[in-house]
């Protein structure tokens, strides 16, 4: 596998081209959508809940409103079959005799649609970083049998840890940082079990975004053989409970941790036995895509997408008080935006030569599946997507004099970016953040892995430093009236112009970096 790199942007004003009809941002339209996407009513827009069937209908009626054809053939919903996957919060974790407490020392949730899953007398192995790359000559599973065992590993990469940018690419996370590869590659060596090492600094959150995103409702495709190879335990401990393991172990984590990150590093067989029993209610059903399509003129069959994912967590009941994630921001915010841009072409005296698909996904915070069913079952083949660009999350305050460029010389659609700072006399600055991994993080990253190239605009932290710590993926994520909005007012008219060059002209972006994205493309004879 390619170190996989995605160019992900931060909102910048721009002029619109001479062609356009000036970006007018409604912005009490642009308040009202995000208020009711993000009340207490909507319930958090957990897929397969109320909220889902409240956010479907509201997204419906709303592209309906505008005069938007239906995005999938005769309708405007993509079914999205999936399980839905509640966990017994009453688990333990035991390796060797210490026992765990769920929640507080570790989480743990399976994708396998299974009434249980568990782990007896389940043999624990350290695998360092959990990675095997060929390309930077690195194996952490290498002659170590791990079948049927429980691996502990570290999150991130072994470049963040070393800031050796001559060791994979240094701070900046590869996707083989990701929790989701590192899961992914345990189940592809037969582990049954997976532990990630939660740190702050490497994970780029606090251990409160593991426990709200892993102890309640998770959601998950179905293939025929009921996820049997995904890995049997996804799970996370704390630091700390790292510290107790390996103590209980013999071995002194934090000196072992160093080890991990030096070539050569050799698995550790901890010697010691985990226990866990997994509980699981399942429920089989359909959550829904949702999308409006503004067709084309004489490229017709050629798409731009324009997209948000309408899902957060949903809510929970802890300690008898129930808990709404209204995600106001994450990502009322985008979806908001979306119906603004759709709203906005639609008003154009002149259809655009290309079609703009205007879309919202389900589940994105769950694992992109919504985004993964759509790039698997596209409404026109790939080879006909131009690209894909997607809201994850605006910046509700004040605009900014600069934009964030997440990679470099990756795709072709930086050239739309550098073109627009260069008109607004603006600054591009690097990526202050690129340990994050925020180009594996949302929708596009599941077009980029089919060869859809992309561009992300995200502000989740960038101009609210108090977001990441206190809100994000948690119940404080909600409306303010007080909000500027001068940041989203700036940002639209950014993507309304990047989306009436693209659906105008006979451009077809394509990647410049090698990667499996650029393969892919290749294969769409793109």
């Amino acid at each position: 596998m390619n170190t996989f790199r995605l160019l992900a942007v931060f909102g910048v004003f721009l002029l619109p081209s001479v062609n356009a009809t000036p970006f007018q941002f409604d912005q009490k339209t642009y308040r009202q959508d995000v208020q009711t996407l993000a009340s207490d009513e909507f319930e958090g827009r957990g897929p397969l809940s109320h909220g889902e069937k409240l956010t479907v209908e509201y997204l419906e009626s709303a592209y309906k409103a505008m005069g938007l054809a239906p995005g999938f053939g005769d309708s405007y919903r993509q079914a999205v079959p999936m399980a839905k996957i509640t966990a017994d919060q009453t688990m333990q974790l035991t390796m060797g005799d210490v026992v765990f407490k769920n929640g507080t020392d570790f989480t743990a949730r399976t994708e396998q649609v299974l009434p249980q899953v568990s782990l007896d007398n389940s043999d624990v192995v350290f695998v360092g970083y959990g990675i095997n790359a060929p390309e930077y000559q690195w194996n952490d599973y290498a002659n170590v049998d791990v079948k049927g065992k429980t691996v502990i590993m570290l999150v991130n990469d072994p470049g963040f840890a070393t800031q050796d940018p001559a060791i994979f690419k240094g701070n900046a996370m590869t996707y083989y940082g990701r929790w989701t590869y590192k899961y992914e590659e345990a189940a592809r060596q037969g582990a049954k079990a997976v532990f990630i090492v939660h740190e702050t600094a490497p994970a780029a959150y606090g251990w409160n975004v593991v426990e709200n995103s892993n102890t309640n409702t998770k959601y998950t495709l179905v293939d025929e053989h009921k996820n049997q190879s995904h890995i049997g335990v996804m799970g996370w401990i704390q630091h700390q409970t790292a510290q107790k393991v390996f103590q209980a172990a013999g071995l002194d984590y934090d000196k072992v941790k160093l080890t991990a990150a030096k070539a050569g590093f050799k698995s550790i067989p901890l010697k010691l036995k985990a226990n866990l029993a997994v509980k699981n209610t399942i429920e089989l059903a359909t959550s829904y895509n949702v999308a409006g399509l503004l067709p084309g003129t004489t490229q017709a069959d050629e798409w731009v997408v324009m997209h948000a994912h309408w899902d957060h967590l949903g809510k929970t009941v802890q300690d008898g008080k129930t808990r709404i994630y209204n995600g106001a921001v994450d990502n009322a915010s985008g979806v908001a935006g979306v119906l603004q841009l759709a709203r906005h072409f639609k008003q154009q005296n002149k259809a655009p030569k290309r079609s703009i698909l205007f879309a919202a996904f389900t589940a994105e915070e769950t694992g992109l599946i919504g985004a993964q069913y759509f790039a698997a079952h596209p409404p026109v083949p790939t080879k006909q997507l131009v690209s894909f660009l997607n809201i994850d999350g605006m910046n509700v305050g004040k605009g900014v004099d600069y934009i964030l460029r997440y990679g470099q010389g990756v795709s072709e659609l930086e050239t739309y970016l550098d073109d627009a700072t260069k008109a607004q006399g603006r600054t591009v600055k690097a990526d202050p953040r690129p340990q994050n991994g925020l180009m594996f993080r949302s929708d596009h990253f599941a077009l980029a892995q089919q060869g859809v190239p992309g561009l992300m605009f995200m502000s989740l932290g960038d101009t609210d430093p108090d977001y990441i710590a206190h809100k994000y993926h948690q119940a404080a994520d909600d409306y303010d009236a007080s909000w500027d909005l001068g940041g989203v007012e700036q940002d639209l008219a950014l993507i309304s112009d990047i989306i009436e060059k693209l659906a105008n002209n006979n451009d077809w972006p394509k990647w410049i970096e090698d990667s499996d994205f650029k393969k892919r493309r290749a294969e769409d004879g793109k």
